[in-house]
């Protein structure tokens, strides 16, 4: 039996509101280790495997928005867990300290009860971020 298939998509861009341009660029390229490229004044795009992380900062593009972080966290599948931890540190974001119950301190690396390898971390704009190891990835299969 042959499943069937709907219209073919795929996410190719994802906004996130920062309220500095400049700094979002530094602290994105430092963490992802590639320059990404400016597009507007109020926006810098990195290329994350065919998905666009597009930092955007509405008034520095002209636009009346406020900015305010994405509600949920953004998920990254990585290849070097710890290399991108060590990045996550010194460009600064935040690494919560918080402890979930059967879950572990979010801000330090663990295998999750759902069998992924991560580390949760916040950028300086509030974005909530999830970094798993690529070969930990769950995706509900």
């Amino acid at each position: 039996m042959s499943k069937k298939r709907g219209y073919l998509m795929r996410l190719y861009r994802v906004i996130l509101p920062v309220s500095n341009i400049e700094k979002a660029a530094r602290f994105y390229e430092g963490l992802f280790g590639v320059h990404g490229t400016r597009v507007s004044p109020g926006r810098h795009y990195f290329d994350c495997e065919g998905t666009i992380l597009a930092c955007y900062d509405a008034g520095a593009d002209g636009d009346e928005s406020e900015e305010r972080p994405n509600p949920d966290h953004l998920y990254f599948a990585v290849d070097d867990l710890e290399q991108v931890y060590r990045l996550a540190r010194n460009v600064g974001a935040s690494l919560p300290e918080e402890e979930v119950p059967d879950v572990g301190v979010l801000g330090k690396i663990a295998k999750r009860p759902w069998g992924e390898r991560s580390f949760y971390a916040v950028d300086p704009f509030g974005n909530k971020l999830c970094f798993v190891d690529q070969r930990s990835v769950f995706t509900g299969g």
